[in-house]
């Protein structure tokens, strides 16, 4: 296989999983390194070439314990041909749960042949000043283990051990997966007193469920809680008001403020 490019694959509303591919990507001692973000509503109807033999890193955050609906969509319209390719997934230090043998079982199912993968924190979608949860991860220390863990995979690749000779992967969780939450629909919302009307929040919505003109409208039905738009307003306006959210926010930072680690499987 060729060893002079590697593909990054991500679904990253607040880009932390895109943070990590990179990472793990400098890590590699590759030519070059293409990017191909679904996070954007277009990845939903686009076209993607058939990936034959190069390495490809496949990300995705984890919503509760599960990869998101959307993702798994976008992750489906891809096509490889035994491509070598490493998953990984990122949550907010409570558990992965499922998420990352439901990334490994969906990239064998597209073609993709899982030979490495890895869970990493990243701040969770929810945290804030009040309810802080893995602020600033993936930090440099998160980096840095990506870098290293790259490196790792890159020895694996060229040590003379051929793709049919590599031991199928191993990772945790359950199949048939844990259920998905039902939720009712909720959405943040705009303080219209500090919204400069900038369309920042409609730029990165990976929903297209936030449009501005005259106003910010959100549509809650299409809302997929990422928290994208909150997390970039540069004035601030776009909030989380819901109970139900803040509460969930408010016991995470309890219960889950204790550092965790990355887990890495090769």
């Amino acid at each position: 296989m060729p060893c002079d490019t590697v593909n990054l694959i991500y679904f990253s509303p607040t880009r932390t999983t895109q943070k990590i591919l990179q990472a793990m990507a400098e890590g590699m001692s590759v030519g070059r390194i293409d990017h191909l973000d679904l996070t954007p509503p277009q990845a939903e109807t686009r076209l993607f070439d058939e990936i034959t033999d190069e390495l490809t890193i496949l990300g995705a955050p984890v919503y509760a314990g599960r990869l998101p609906i959307e993702a798994v969509r976008r992750l489906r319209r891809l096509k490889a041909r035994e491509a070598p390719a490493v998953v990984v997934v990122v949550y907010g230090n409570r558990e992965y749960e499922d998420a990352l043998l439901e990334l490994k079982n969906l990239a064998g199912e597209q073609g993709f042949r899982p030979i490495a993968a890895g869970a990493f924190i990243g701040e969770h979608s929810y945290s804030t000043n009040g309810t802080p949860i893995a602020v600033g991860r993936p930090d440099e220390a998160d980096l840095n283990q990506a870098r290293e863990f790259g490196e790792r995979i890159f020895g694996k690749i060229l040590n003379g051990r051929g793709m049919d000779r590599m031991s199928a992967l191993e990772v945790p969780g359950n199949f048939p997966h844990k259920e998905r939450m039902e939720r009712p629909l909720e959405a943040p919302t705009t303080r219209e007193t500090l919204c400069v009307l900038c369309g920042t929040c409609a730029a990165v919505c990976p929903t297209a469920a936030v449009t501005a003109a005259d106003a910010v409208i959100t549509e809650p039905e299409r809302c997929i809680l990422c928290q994208a738009c909150v997390k970039n307003c540069p004035a601030g306006a776009r909030v989380m008001e819901v109970e139900r959210i803040k509460k969930v926010a408010g016991w995470l930072s309890t219960h889950c403020a204790r550092r965790k680690e990355p887990e890495l499987f090769l």
